[in-house]
């Protein structure tokens, strides 16, 4: 079983804004956009699923103590309740994690491995539960995973049911 934990830096100062990157397409009926690359503020990427179900990816950071922390928005385009169909994955041990993103995983295509979302010593996952989302609303997102080695600069993030986005990991 894999555990971390991060605590703050000490800083009052908020966290800061996300930066740029790329996504590929996976070839599945959804569509992966890759906003320009520049400015603090951009997207890295945009995942966009079926029903109008979009992920944006806004931050893929190596933390200290071994992990990477991937933060972004998730965006209901629908017009029913979203309650995240199949991004909790199926292992028995994060079932009980309900709506979450308990499912997703990096690939480090290079080191040809993949990272499961991190668990606290209870089996829950170390990321976000949705409770459902309305038409038209978002909310944030997070999920934390052991870092791949330093040498790995960018992976593939995978959301059951969406397809793939190739992410530069910054720190």
């Amino acid at each position: 079983m894999l555990t971390a934990c991060g605590g703050d830096d000490g800083s009052d100062e908020p966290e800061s804004k996300p930066q740029g990157a790329s996504a590929s397409s996976a070839g599945q009926e959804s569509e992966v956009s890759a906003p320009p690359e520049d400015d603090e503020g951009q997207v890295l990427a945009s995942i966009k699923g079926k029903d109008g179900v979009e992920a944006i990816v806004s931050s893929v950071k190596r933390e200290a103590g071994g992990f990477v922390t991937v933060k972004g928005t998730v965006r209901n385009g629908s017009k029913q309740i979203w309650t995240a169909p199949g991004w909790q994955g199926m292992e028995q041990e994060v079932a009980g994690n309900g709506a979450s993103m308990a499912g997703t995983s990096l690939v480090d295509q290079t080191g040809k491995k993949r990272y499961l979302v991190l668990r606290d010593t209870d089996g829950r996952c170390l990321c976000t539960k949705f409770e459902g989302l309305t038409p038209g609303a978002e909310t944030p997102f997070f999920a934390q995973f052991p870092a791949p080695p330093q040498s790995t600069t960018e992976v593939d993030f995978q959301i059951p049911t969406m397809p793939t986005a190739t992410i530069k990991i910054s720190g």
